[in-house]
């Protein structure tokens, strides 16, 4: 069923694409968002993925974890970090506003491999074109590795608005296009919390799959006091708050102001990069790094907007919605190129018989594995070594589960067939 827009009027009642009066001729009911101020789309998280092969000084940082290191002509701290990362150690100088992620750990070292992915913080996006940024990474990732290529990145786009605060029926009303039979509803999982410890008194609502596409709707003010970021999120939104040329400095400091953030997979950004088609050139637009994805960020924004639906009823879109899918802009330094490109997903999963082969084949390997004892971490190594991984992967790629909630599909499988059958298998 498609869903259509209300009609969106001036003081007039003058019909016009910019107004900020929304009349639903189904009910005669009239909306009116005049008071909402939007602050300023900007991108919150870049992740930037590299291949390559680790120089071996590299590894001598984390000899003595916890202890600050040089490297590249600056002082790091080193570490090991958490297996669900995907990485065995870490380089951070949070001045300088990034991380590295070292050593995939389903990759050996001394092979070409995954291992290595720069995470950026807001700060460092906020002060560097996305051209200098690349840079930057690229020039760590040189210092990381040798054979270094580029292997996609990652992006959260994040809306900061005043004004207006999520319905209390916020879940009921949000809904997601389903491209899978398992995810009837759209909707992968939803974490409500309320009077976080984190976010102190304020809510956060998650959409859908973490290796795919999540929407996530949260009190920023109480996110950015709680983790004492507020003076800088303040300075961001007084220089930055643009959207209304009638009032450019429509910041509030005695409101709260809500964040609405996509947040991309990096698999998801390269079946863009890999589906998108250039108007000028006819060609897919195939991207492999943040600063040549950068002038597709609002494709990327309008995308998620029309993924995420929040309805004001069945078959017609809440009137902030529709607000911020046409009015919003994503703050980068660049030319926009969402009008010059047909944005499209590319699944990278084979024709005819694979699909339904891959999972008859994933059912017979969990049930050959379970009787042979062999933990899902084995299991998962020895599948990974397999010529024939790619198109596994690609396959549930394709339904929004990433190489780590593939690994927790065959754990649970395995647990399943462990308590159901025993030691008969």
């Amino acid at each position: 069923m498609s869903v259509k827009d209300q009609i969106r009027v001036d003081q007039n009642f003058q019909e016009t694409p910019t107004g900020r009066l929304f009349f639903d001729s189904h009910s005669a009911k009239l909306t009116d968002l005049s008071g909402v101020r939007l602050l300023r789309c900007g991108v919150d998280t870049v992740r930037q993925l590299y291949r390559g092969l680790i120089r071996p000084e590299i590894m001598a940082l984390f000899e003595k974890p916890g202890v600050m290191v040089e490297f590249a002509g600056e002082f790091w701290h080193a570490g090991r970090v958490g297996r669900d990362s995907g990485y065995q150690y870490k380089l951070q100088n949070a001045d300088l506003g990034f991380v590295l992620l070292i050593k995939n750990f389903n990759a050996k070292l001394e092979q070409i491999g995954p291992h290595l992915k720069i995470e950026v913080s807001p700060h460092a996006i906020d002060a560097l074109s996305p051209e200098r940024l690349q840079e930057r990474m690229d020039y760590y990732a040189a210092a990381v590795m040798t054979h270094r290529e580029r292997n996609q990145c990652a992006v959260h786009l994040a809306l900061d608005l005043q004004g207006w605060k999520p319905p209390v029926d916020l879940v009921a009303r949000l809904h997601c296009r389903a491209r899978t039979h398992r995810d009837i509803s759209g909707i992968n999982e939803i974490n409500w919390a309320t009077k976080s410890s984190v976010y102190g008194r304020g809510e956060t609502s998650m959409f859908g799959s973490a290796g795919g596409v999540q929407l996530c709707i949260y009190n920023k003010t109480e996110q950015a006091r709680a983790t004492d970021k507020l003076d800088f999120w303040e300075s961001v939104w007084r220089r930055r708050d643009s959207f209304d040329p009638a009032d450019p400095d429509n910041y509030d400091p005695e409101a709260d102001v809500w964040r609405i953030e996509l947040r991309y997979h990096h698999s998801v950004i390269q079946q863009f990069a890999s589906g998108s088609i250039s108007a000028k050139t006819g060609e897919a637009i195939e991207t492999d790094s943040y600063a040549a994805f950068s002038g597709h960020l609002d494709g990327l924004w309008r995308y998620g907007l029309c993924q995420f639906k929040l309805l004001h009823r069945p078959g017609q879109y809440e009137p902030i919605w529709t607000l911020i899918r046409d009015d919003i802009r994503v703050d980068v330094p660049v030319d926009s190129l969402v009008d010059e490109t047909e944005y499209k997903r590319y699944y990278k999963t084979s024709r005819g018989f694979s699909g339904k082969n891959v999972e008859l084949f994933l059912g017979n390997f969990v049930s050959l594995l379970a009787r042979e004892r062999v933990g899902a971490k084995t299991a998962f190594d020895r599948l990974k070594e397999w010529e024939c991984w790619p198109v596994i992967r690609d396959h549930y790629a394709a339904k929004d589960m990433s190489e780590r909630d593939l690994y927790k599909h065959i754990k649970t499988l395995l647990q399943e067939r462990h308590v159901r059958w025993g030691r008969a298998v």
